[in-house]
């Protein structure tokens, strides 16, 4: 096993790199401990002998839900339910994907992932098919992915999406990422037709379209008898009975990785062991640990065998500024926005010092602060070697994690945001080993 061994520039990795180009990250003080690399390539050898692969940090991606360029945000703005917007002012939303594709792309960066949703005139998510518009964005870029972030599937026959999906997979090469979700707007889901106050009838039909989707994307035909679809159906078909159906196109790109936010316990066991990959973001680091944890232990019980963090992807807000004071007053409007239009769905994925979420009997309530967020840790605020230092940290905390992605909030106008994505690629992502 030929192994190099490099120092990292901030003195607190070892890599090694075998003859094939993979990488083995091992946490070391050279201020303590003089480099012995014998120890060093023992210690490898051993990882390898034994299956585990340590990785590092190495996807850097951006959540942008769709929103325009508002104006007059922060907490004593306009109110939420008052913006009403033009077309002409919520197609804004398109060009700003293409734009934000187009730099990313010229950044390094992995994926640009984005959010499906309906009839929003107030201009906050105005992106209802992530499929399409990835599809157009990997044509006006080279190597940018796009994570669908995520496809609502009660709104759609799952037929139909994994066709669009396969559709998109050969038309791109492989560059757009299925994610699904279970949908939280009423003003969408129910208009489509399908339940979402009902929370337990929402979950039950996801959970048969999925299966029916996984069906179709992995076997060459299928057949599927449930409660609410019967496919193929009891029907003649040029003199002789269905009794199967075949997908086409099928994704080319096998098995199809499929991703899914990460909202509660439940969520986390379904995904875990079924092999969908979670995305957690935006949410206080007690309640990361534990979903983190939750994942990682049903992985287990079906014979997966994960590091802390694998298969997964923790998203958090920022802003990079001289330092955290300035970082902090320059995001506060935009974070205040945010939760103007998000906190009343339950998106505050806080925890109290006791570790009951916000929104729960005894613990907060009320819309969150920026400096409740950057105590969570949930928002980065500092200068680009602050970003830095957090990231080793959570390397460390989660040896399997691969996956960071930025959320780009609310109320951030998009050239700013935009140039908060140039420092963050100048000064940060040349830390890791990111290979897109």
């Amino acid at each position: 096993m030929n192994l190099a061994v490099l120092k990292s520039r901030y003195d607190r990795n070892i890599l090694l790199l075998n003859s094939s180009g993979h990488g083995y990250k091992i946490r070391k003080s050279y201020r303590s401990c003089p480099l012995d690399t014998s120890v060093v390539i023992m210690v490898a050898a051993s990882l390898k002998e034994n299956n585990s692969e340590p990785t590092m940090i190495k996807h850097f991606s951006v959540l942008y839900v769709g929103q325009i360029d508002l104006e007059n945000v922060g907490a004593n703005g306009t109110p939420a339910n008052e913006r009403i917007y033009s077309n002409d002012r919520l197609i804004q939303g398109f060009e700003t994907a293409e734009l934000a594709a187009k730099l990313m792309d010229d950044l390094g960066f992995y994926a640009l992932w984005m959010a499906e949703h309906h009839f929003q005139r107030e201009g906050y998510e105005v992106i209802p098919n992530l499929i399409l518009l990835g599809t157009h964005l990997a044509g006006l870029t080279k190597q940018l992915k796009f994570g669908c972030g995520f496809n609502v599937v009660p709104m759609w026959h799952p037929l139909r999406l994994a066709e669009d999906y396969a559709t998109a997979d050969i038309l791109t090469g492989g560059r757009i990422i299925f994610g699904v979700g279970r949908g939280y707007h009423s003003r969408e889901v129910e208009t489509f037709g399908s339940p979402v106050i009902d929370n337990d009838a929402n979950r039950e039909l996801f959970e048969e379209q999925m299966e029916v989707i996984t069906k179709a994307f992995s076997e060459e035909s299928f057949s599927h008898n449930g409660k609410h679809y019967t496919i193929p159906p009891e029907v003649p078909y040029r003199g002789y009975d269905l009794k199967e159906i075949t997908l086409v196109p099928r994704p080319v790109n096998q098995p199809v990785e499929i991703w899914q936010p990460i909202v509660s316990g439940r969520t986390v066991d379904y995904i875990a062991k079924r092999g969908i990959k979670g995305m957690i973001d935006l949410t206080g680091e007690s309640l990361v640990e534990e979903m983190f944890a939750i994942y990682r232990d049903a992985a287990a019980t079906v014979g997966r065998d994960l590091a802390l963090g694998e298969d997964l992807a923790l998203g958090t807000g920022f802003y990079l500024a001289a330092n955290q004071a300035e970082a902090i007053e320059k995001l506060r409007p935009y974070h205040d926005e945010r939760y103007k239009w998000f906190a009343p769905f339950g998106f505050v994925r806080y925890a109290d010092e006791e570790g009951r979420p916000w929104g729960t009997p005894g613990a907060p309530a009320r819309e969150p602060h920026i400096e409740d967020g950057v105590d969570q840790k949930a928002w980065i605020c500092g200068s680009p070697e602050d970003f830095v230092s957090f990231l080793k940290d959570i390397e460390t905390k989660y040896p399997g994690l691969e996956h960071f992605v930025l959320h780009w909030a609310e109320g951030m106008p998009r050239d700013e945001f935009f140039d908060q994505l140039r420092i963050f690629a100048q000064e940060v992502m040349p830390h890791f080993g990111s290979d897109r």
